[in-house]
């Protein structure tokens, strides 16, 4: 599989993108109409530049009221309404949203979770059980990298495992048939410190699920796959690589000779999964430092080498992303900017010389950032979060129970983060008893400064999809409602 997909083919398609050829778009989309009877030869010209303008902007900013739009358009309700409609009548219109520099968003979380008929669920504050459960079984942590939140020494109690992993085999077994992907094992803590980790993964398999354990591979030894064969009913290892030296490891986690040890870990898991013909992927998640863009050079070859060491069963996919942390306006410097766009085209070339068969992921910046557009991450603030949260599609649960609301708050001992549990599983109770008593009970944690650093990429896409919902439901818009369905 290639890093990059095809551009979408024909002026009108490739609207939303930098640099495209506008009035040859606006030309061919007025064509059709004219063609197809749907606007006089008079009128076309007007209506088909509305449209590309309507594709170009949503291909770039998914998240933009209605009102807000119509506005920026300075056409009257009706008049609207009309080109909304017109919208759903060109399929390459709707191409070149989904394909434009925002297009992750569109593909990865937006269109998928309307599909699924989740974002009512939440706005009719209907219960529901969690679309995507995170279990974080994890007790400890080997690491304190400077960019998580975790309080430094805090921990679970080693005496909380026996009746913690009775718990999250029970919320294993409560999950619905038909969703194989609904839960993934993460932190928190890391997953690996947990010695029942395997016996989970088991009993998550045997229900037909798909876990994917996101981890930091410091633990995925030999000596551990032997104690604990049920890792091996993984769906995916996902390991989070915080560079790539001993020195930029311990500058990143704190601790000493740390890349070196997950390297072995690594080369080793590729041996054995080889070997021993599993079907569990592996992949790796790299955040790009600030200063260290050179180093996606380096982490080509880095990845070489562990297929090198697998020869026929190479490392699966591999997600990139940029660390926006401490930037208040979520945009990147130009000359960082730049920097990066350079790096990132040096980068893809030497995948497809190098690791032609992984899978790279860019997200949603970086995304935007390959294919020239400015690089900007959303920002959820308090005042837009939503007191209800939306524990219909995601909740997290930790070795306690505690079923957290945001995914970045379910740490021990977070300041504020209390208030972001929506209940316990405690014996006797159920994952579905918590949530459908939360929604029913309209559960509401007002936000307070700081509460936004709880939630992580996804709970931000969700929130502001909700709320574009909203509000373009109150203006009128409903049968319109985010723009794309």
């Amino acid at each position: 599989m290639t890093t990059r997909s095809p551009l979408p083919a024909g002026p009108v398609a490739r609207c939303a993108l930098p640099g495209a050829d506008l009035s040859a778009a606006a030309q061919a989309v007025g064509d059709r109409l004219t063609a197809e009877g749907r606007a006089g030869a008079d009128e076309a010209p007007g209506l088909s530049r509305h449209l590309v303008a309507l594709a170009a902007h949503y291909g770039n900013s998914p998240f933009t009221p209605l009102e807000e739009t119509r506005a920026r358009l300075g056409v009257g309700e009706d008049a609207f309404r009309r080109l909304l409609t017109l919208f759903r009548t060109v399929p390459d219109l709707r191409t070149a949203v989904e394909q434009g520099p925002a297009g992750k968003y569109w593909q990865n979380t937006l269109l998928p979770l309307e599909r699924q008929g989740l974002y009512d669920t939440v706005l009719d504050r209907k219960p529901a059980f969690p679309h995507i459960v995170g279990l974080y079984p994890g007790p400890t942590c080997m690491f304190r990298c400077h960019f998580c939140v975790r309080v430094t020494g805090a921990r679970y109690d080693p005496s909380a495992l026996g009746a913690g992993n009775e718990m999250f085999a029970s919320v294993i077994d409560e999950i619905p048939d038909g969703n194989p992907y609904a839960m993934y094992f993460s932190g928190g803590l890391e997953p690996l410190t947990n010695p029942g980790l395997g016996t989970l993964v088991a009993r998550a398999a045997g229900r037909g699920l798909r876990p994917t354990v996101y981890t930091n591979s410091f633990a995925l030894t030999e000596q551990t796959l032997a104690r604990q064969p049920g890792l091996w009913d993984l769906h995916a290892v996902r390991t989070s690589l915080y560079g790539l030296s001993d020195e930029e490891y311990e500058h990143t986690t704190g601790k000493r000779a740390a890349f070196g040890r997950v390297k072995a870990n690594l080369l080793r898991f590729q041996e054995l999964r080889a070997g021993r013909g599993a079907p569990v992927r592996l992949g790796l998640s790299y955040i790009v430092l600030p200063g260290r863009a050179h180093r996606l050079l380096d982490l080509v070859d880095f990845i070489a080498e562990l297929d090198a060491a697998a020869p026929g069963r190479p490392v699966d996919f591999l997600n990139v992303r940029e660390d926006y942390s401490g930037r208040e306006d979520g945009r990147l410097p130009e000359a960082e900017r730049a920097e990066l766009q350079d790096a990132l085209a040096a980068f893809e070339e030497k995948v497809r010389e190098r690791t032609p068969a992984l899978d790279v992921d860019y997200g949603y910046a970086l995304q935007s950032l390959r294919l020239g557009a400015d690089a900007e991450l959303l920002r959820i603030r308090p005042e837009t979060m939503r007191p209800t949260a939306h524990p219909q599609i995601s909740v997290q649960v930790d070795l306690l129970g505690d079923v957290y609301l945001y995914r970045e708050a379910g740490f021990p001992d977070l300041e504020d983060a209390h208030r972001y549990i929506a209940g316990r599983v405690a014996p006797g109770g159920s994952l579905t008893e918590v949530v459908d008593r939360f929604v029913r009970e309209g559960g509401q944690v007002p936000p307070a400064p700081g509460n936004e650093y709880f939630l992580d990429g996804f709970d931000q896409v969700v929130t502001a999809r909700l709320n574009q919902l909203e509000a373009d439901t109150a203006a009128g818009w409903g049968d319109f409602r985010g723009f794309l369905r």
